[in-house]
């Protein structure tokens, strides 16, 4: 128990994590208000994708975002978030063991993300409106590569925690696979989730907020902080996105958090938790490649009405709304049931 005694001791590390949180909310608001000048003088009008991830038209998702679409709602408002914790985080909060690799692959997926927007937002292709699914995976999977490298040979990491086991699992240079399997699949996930109103931004400051708690246990206050700078940043660009939505936050903004979220959970060993605390982006994209692997082998046929399974209950009837509202619910449960698994693991 000495652990938890030494972590109240230090509360002005907290009240750095908390006010760098404050920090982070308050520049969002401030860079907010510019984004939407320009993405409306600049008409960053979001262009639907009106072929699905197997080739055919998407016709009920499409029939689903019509509506939406229509009023013409800015995207590319990631860049919101994403200006305001590299800020913070470069001003105030630059380790170079707990917060460059973070706030490296965030930046570069963010990258990724917002060239994938631009072409979305200059192209005139009524298919695939931005760069393809499979050069999006190879620059991500680049990032992820880089970022593996890095976990191993300049932090040294060569092993995993399992929770409610004695000691570890030793990976040696196989920590770096799994850094980039986790990495990439956690950016495709969040991708894959942000298809409603505040869906991806209240789900992932959930999820970030959990890991902060998670990163001040274990003493990375450094990392701790960049968290709850994300959680600050998203609660500002949440407020704007919740239905009905002022802007969407486009791949710069998906692919830059569900990025940082696969880093964070390697670097504070907390992998396995990953899982339980983003089930909802487990599950999203599950249902996407379920989806698809029905489609390819059993000639066409769907196991849902449309995937991911946000629209499939879109389609049933649902409000948009209540779809989010639940998926949020779940995603907290699912994030403190990942806290308690952790504390268990670590201090009984």
């Amino acid at each position: 128990m000495h652990s938890t005694l030494e972590i109240i001791l230090k509360t002005h590390a907290i009240d750095r994590i908390i006010i760098l949180g404050l920090l982070s909310f308050l520049l969002s608001m401030l860079i907010t208000p510019i984004y939407t000048g320009l993405a409306y003088r600049y008409s960053w009008w979001k262009k639907p994708r009106t072929t699905a991830a197997t080739g055919e038209t998407a016709t009920v998702v499409n029939h689903l975002q019509a509506e939406k679409l229509k009023h013409h709602v800015p995207t590319m408002a990631g860049v919101i978030f994403v200006i305001s914790v590299t800020i913070v985080t470069i001003v105030a909060n630059l380790s170079r063991s707990q917060t460059w690799l973070p706030i490296a692959a965030f930046f570069g997926a963010a990258l990724v993300g917002l060239l994938d927007d631009i072409i979305n937002l200059r192209g005139h292709s009524q298919g695939v409106a931005g760069l393809s699914s499979k050069l999006k995976f190879l620059l991500i999977t680049l990032v992820a590569l880089i970022g593996g490298f890095w976990f191993y040979f300049k932090l040294g990491v060569v092993s995993i925690h399992i929770p409610l086991m004695w000691g570890g699992a030793h990976l040696g240079w196989g920590i770096i696979p799994l850094f980039i399997i986790v990495v990439v699949a956690t950016a495709n996930a969040v991708n894959i989730t942000d298809g409603l109103d505040g869906l991806a931004g209240g789900l992932a400051s959930t999820a970030f907020g959990i890991y902060a708690i998670i990163a001040t246990l274990e003493g990375r206050t450094g990392v701790a902080a960049f968290c709850l700078c994300i959680v600050g940043a998203l609660l500002s660009y949440t407020w704007f996105n919740i239905y009905p939505a002022r802007f969407f936050m486009g791949d710069v903004g998906s692919f830059a958090l569900g990025t940082a979220l696969g880093v964070v959970a390697m670097i504070t060993n907390t992998v396995v938790l990953l899982p339980i605390i983003g089930i909802v982006f487990v599950v999203e994209a599950g249902s996407s490649l379920l989806q698809i692997t029905s489609k390819r082998l059993r000639h066409g046929k769907k196991i849902f009405k449309a995937a991911p399974i946000h629209h499939h209950f879109e389609a049933n009837g649902w409000p948009e709304t209540k779809i989010t509202m639940r998926f949020w619910i779940i995603g907290q449960v699912a994030s403190v049931a990942g806290l308690i698994v952790f504390l268990i693991g670590k201090y009984l």
